[in-house]
């Protein structure tokens, strides 16, 4: 029996209907907690779901980029609105589908509502600029307008953030969406729709498809009536939709992984930093893109920092998301579980020196939930695997260093650029950090938290395109246009 009733069971959306796949077909998503308990019943949908659903996008493209600005934003408001007073429902959601606390999935949820508030006032801003002429007689202005449809391929981690993320902005400026949930965490999704819906969106103007990435997400990417992909996940993936996209010059916003270092160098507040480090490298269990997921620290700072880290970690309660108490939760699938166990497995083996967890919270995972101590190594190794691929758990690699100018060495020796914090009390230090660090988002003596204005992006192999979040957004949802009139 489902844990979801709140949503039509094993159905997309597509043009404001709710009709399940056209091959009957359906998969079950489990509790993460309790790999045992059936959650829900979703399509595993096809080309032909698909085609139908770009079929409305692109049918309801011209009616929703000619409707009024304000309009458009009055949407966005009722639907953060919406969002907001289901935050408790939705909340629950995300922690049975994908395993984080429920205070964590309720925060997403109430994030998922700033952003499209922020959206909704963009919708209305001036977004083009008048130049002089060269010529008597003569003006030139430019305006943006929408992109078309875009395609919104979100992630398992961040279930509500992540598509709203895309489709707020979508909204805001006059495009049209088909939305591919990842398969792990479609029902997030659907719960998304049902708000749009009642918040007044007309039909056609977002759909979701649901089903797997290689059948339903490459055939969405291919598409010629898509005029933009929008995705969030791994840098591997991110690389081959690039790749299909740039085949036929379609536009491409990708963010996509990280290896985010935490720098300490002369820091008076160790316990401060220790306590912003954890945090930043355990919520949703490390499963973030922005998760700080190796400490770079001064030799003769290190002990006393890892002290304040180990008493940090010891405050952590692992446990079932929905449990009163829970800090962090299991990882969301058994590969998760899995890839997690290898790093571990493999820095035991290189000899660094295990200072707390390291071992699986329960003897079968499989049946008891995918649960995995919090792991502190440290002298570990800066060109070691731990300390340069990303792990996307509970594990957080220390790695001493004899000076600053060794710490950006190592920070920047990575695939990856997207975040950065710095801890010190010397503001040489942390200019010297801003400006040298490659990464597209850096902190300074705070943890890895974004905000719901401020543009969102990463450098090098952790994204491509123009960033998210803030007004940056309108570069990858919006085409400019120039425009001469004699007068």
């Amino acid at each position: 029996m489902s844990l979801i009733t709140s949503i039509p069971s094993n159905s997309n959306f597509i043009d404001g209907v709710w009709s399940p796949p056209k091959n009957g077909q359906s998969y079950v998503v489990c509790n993460p907690a309790r790999p045992q308990e059936a959650v829900g019943e979703y399509p595993h949908s096809t080309f032909e779901d698909l085609d139908t659903a770009i079929g409305a996008a692109a049918a309801a493209y011209r009616g929703w980029a000619t409707t009024p600005a304000p309009q458009r934003a009055n949407i966005l408001l009722r639907f953060a609105d919406l969002l907001e007073q289901s935050k408790d429902e939705l909340g629950r959601i995300i922690t049975l589908e994908m395993g984080k606390a429920l205070p964590e999935s309720v925060g997403e949820v109430g994030r998922a509502a700033a952003e499209t508030r922020f959206m909704a006032g963009e919708a209305c801003m001036p977004h083009g600029t008048s130049f002089p002429s060269e010529r008597p007689g003569y003006s030139c202005h430019t305006s943006r307008e929408p992109i078309g449809v875009v395609a919104s391929i979100t992630p398992w981690n961040f279930p509500v953030v992540a598509p709203v993320r895309k489709i707020a902005p979508a909204l805001a400026y006059g495009d049209t969406v088909v939305c591919k949930p990842a398969s792990q965490t479609p029902g997030c999704a659907a719960f998304l729709m049902q708000l749009l819906e009642k918040a007044g969106l007309p039909k056609g103007v977002v759909n979701l498809v649901i089903g797997p990435g290689r059948e339903v997400g490459d055939a969405l990417v291919d598409d010629p009536r898509i005029a933009g992909i929008s995705f969030t996940g791994s840098s591997d993936i991110g690389t081959r939709i690039y790749e299909r996209a740039a085949r036929r010059l379609a536009s491409a916003q990708l963010e996509l992984g990280g290896k985010n270092p935490a720098i300490v160098v002369n820091c008076d507040d160790l316990r401060g930093a220790a306590r912003e480090i954890v945090s930043a490298a355990l919520v949703c269990s490390g499963q973030r893109c922005t998760a700080l997921s190796r400490v770079l620290v001064l030799d003769t700072q290190a002990n006393a920092l890892v002290e304040q880290i180990l008493k940090q970690v010891e405050g952590v309660k692992v446990g079932d998301g929905l449990a009163e108490g829970t800090t962090m939760g299991p990882l969301a699938s058994l590969s998760q579980f899995k890839t997690v166990a290898e790093y571990v497995k493999t820095g035991k083996e290189s000899g660094f020196e295990l200072l707390t967890g390291g071992e699986a919270l329960v003897k079968s995972p499989e049946e008891e939930g995918y649960y995995f101590q919090p792991t502190v190594f440290d002298k570990v190794s800066p060109d070691s695997s731990l300390a340069k691929e990303e792990i996307f758990g509970p594990v957080l690699p220390i790695i001493r260093v004899k000076d600053l100018d060794e710490a950006i060495a190592i920070a920047n020796n990575t695939r990856y650029g997207l975040a950065a914090s710095v801890f010190s009390s010397d503001p040489y230090i942390l200019n010297q950090c801003a400006d040298r660090i490659d990464a597209g988002m850096i902190h300074l003596n705070h943890g890895t938290a974004s905000q719901a204005h401020v543009p969102f992006g990463g450098h090098k192999d952790s994204g491509q395109g123009a960033f998210s979040i803030g007004p940056s957004a309108r570069e990858f949802f919006t085409i400019l246009k120039a425009v001469y009139t004699k007068l």
